[in-house]
């Protein structure tokens, strides 16, 4: 298995848990992160590793990035396992699944790409690099049947996770907030690469939006030891350190939770941010030169997942030079104080969510053990993902 990232972790810890119990012997290693560690897997490389996001910076970790990819293959190649599960991460996995197909190793993809979204020329090579892909939304399956390309649509693992109702009071009480404080959660991103755009931005919004609540509190979840050090060094420049503000290590559903409004970079965080039915603003930033590719290649007029997955505007979205601190905390600020929109909002989202709720886990796991039924490695390899 690969994941490439952290909610590439999140959805392949949930998946190897659940194929353990069809297959208690099976042994799963790859590219990972804590989380799959946790559930039993033995990680090769870290999936910080891959975790960047743009041309640019993806070309500046291109080199180590390709012999990574080179040395996963060759093991693969001299002890193949009985398949391999690429988790999203597409620019990584697809190749290496292309050539394990080629070698008659079932390669499975968890997460389809966002080909509804931009470069849908992708299917072509999609269909030479995969055996099975397993979809997390349900207008994703109707492209991959009419490329005959086989596909299972499986819900997504985090509708599963979050309940459909969340106790606002009990995290804050969990937390140590007060009942009637205003709060915000800021979630720049779990990447570094996201940070090194993000922080900055992330933080004058958050003076804007003190300035404007003065009695308001900010949380802010950060996924890895390096993130949470680049957030306070972002501080420190700043001359920030005296916001009200909270760092946590994790811990992202407990502050959008207890949050009134979310700020969130683009990107899986925004749809757990409408699973736990909160009014947000979308931001993000990258490099301009991947800007300027990213803008020409995209289909959709929107970013954030829970506007593509509604079709419309349901919260705000500010990109590249429209991020800037004043807009973000004009938006959400008005966006916590119109309660009958959050209400709206909050309707628009549980419907969304009931959607989603598919027990994914399980369904992903019976669609991979009957790819691999239909298959001859099933017979003659070792138990290994």
């Amino acid at each position: 298995m690969v994941a490439g990232e952290a909610s590439g972790d999140l959805l392949a810890s949930h998946l190897i848990l659940a194929l353990k119990k069809r297959l208690p012997q099976a042994q799963f290693f790859g590219i990972g992160g804590p989380k799959m560690q946790a559930a039993g897997f033995q990680a090769l490389f870290p999936a910080e590793k891959l975790a960047v996001r743009g041309y640019a910076e993806v070309l500046r970790h291109y080199r180590e990035i390709t012999g990574i990819r080179r040395e996963l293959l060759s093991r693969l190649l001299s002890d193949p396992p009985l398949a391999f599960i690429g988790v999203d991460a597409p620019d990584f996995n697809l190749q290496l699944e292309k050539k394990l197909k080629k070698h008659g190793i079932p390669a499975i993809h968890y997460v389809s790409p966002s080909i509804w979204a931009w470069r849908g020329g992708r299917i072509r090579g999609i269909a030479q690099s995969v055996s099975h892909m397993l979809a997390l939304f349900p207008f994703e399956e109707d492209i991959y049947q009419r490329n005959n390309i086989p596909v299972s649509y499986v819900g997504h693992p985090l509708a599963d996770v979050i309940p459909l109702e969340m106790n606002r009071a009990a995290l804050r009480e969990k937390l140590d907030i007060p009942q009637d404080q205003i709060v915000f959660a800021l979630l720049p991103g779990s990447r570094q690469s996201e940070l090194r755009f993000m922080a900055e931005t992330f933080i004058e919004t958050a003076k804007c939006l003190h300035q404007r609540f003065p009695q308001a509190r900010f949380l802010v979840p950060l996924a890895t030891r390096e993130t949470r050090d680049m957030f306070e060094h972002a501080l420190y420049r700043l001359s920030a350190r005296e916001l009200p503000m909270t760092r946590l290590f994790g811990h992202a559903h407990d502050a959008m939770g207890a949050a009134d409004g979310v700020l969130v970079a683009s990107g899986t965080a925004t749809l757990e941010a409408a699973l736990l039915k909160k009014p947000m603003v979308i931001a993000y930033r990258m490099s301009p030169w991947s800007w300027r590719l990213m803008r020409r290649m995209k289909y959709q007029p929107w970013v954030g997942l829970p506007n593509i997955l509604c079709g419309r505007f349901v919260v705000p979205e500010f990109l590249q030079d429209e991020a800037t601190p004043d807009n973000l905390a004009q938006a959400l600020g008005n966006l916590v104080e119109d309660h009958e929109t959050c209400r709206r909002i909050a309707g628009t989202f549980t419907h969304l969510h009931d959607q989603l709720r598919q027990n994914s886990a399980e369904r992903a796991a019976d669609a991979i053990l009957g790819c691999l039924s239909r298959s001859e490695a099933w017979t003659s390899a070792p138990l290994a993902v």
